[in-house]
C-alpha cells in the first residue's frame, strides 16, 4: 500500500487532477468573494493569501533557496510568468466580476487549448492527431458552455 502511495504522489496526474478542483473552487469562492469588491481589490487580497500561504509552506518544509543560486534565465522565465499570472488573475475577476462563473471558467480553459498550441511551437512538444482531436474537442466545449443560448 506505502509504494502505491508513493507512486501517485509522484505522478503528475493526481497533482493534476487536484489542480483542477481546487480551480474550480477558485472560481466558485471568487465569484462568490468579487459580489462586493472591486476586482482588482479582490485580485490583490487573493494574492496575499497564495504569497502567505506559500512563505509557510516553504518555511515549514526547508525549501527556501538562496537567491544567488537561482540562474539568471531562470529569473527572467520566472519574473515573466508571474507577470502573466498576475495579468491572467485581473482579467479572471473583472471577468468574473462581470459575468457567470459557469461561462467564464470555461472560456478561461481555453488556456488548455493555447498551451497546446504554444507548446508545439515554442518547445517543440509534439501531440498526436488523437491529442489535437482532443484539443479541438476542449476548444469547442469551452465555447459551447460559454454559449448563452
Amino acid at each position: 500500500m506505502r509504494s502505491l502511495v508513493s507512486a501517485a504522489a509522484e505522478s503528475w496526474v493526481p497533482w493534476a487532477l487536484a489542480a483542477a478542483v481546487f480551480a474550480a473552487l477558485t472560481a466558485i469562492f471568487a465569484k462568490l468573494g468579487v459580489e462586493a469588491v472591486g476586482s482588482d481589490f479582490a485580485t490583490f487580497v487573493r494574492t496575499l493569501v497564495v504569497v502567505v500561504v506559500l512563505a509557510a509552506l516553504l518555511t515549514a518544509t526547508g525549501q527556501w533557496q538562496a537567491p544567488g543560486t537561482v540562474p539568471g534565465r531562470t529569473w527572467l522565465f520566472l519574473g515573466l510568468s508571474g507577470l502573466a499570472t498576475g495579468a491572467s488573475w485581473l482579467c479572471y475577476f473583472r471577468a468574473l466580476k462581470l459575468g457567470d462563473a459557469a461561462r467564464v471558467a470555461p472560456l478561461d480553459k481555453l488556456s488548455v487549448v493555447l498551451v497546446a498550441i504554444f507548446g508545439a511551437a515554442v518547445l517543440g512538444e509534439r501531440l498526436s492527431a488523437a491529442n489535437w482531436a482532443g484539443v479541438a474537442l476542449i476548444a469547442a466545449g469551452a465555447l459551447l458552455v460559454a454559449y448563452r443560448g
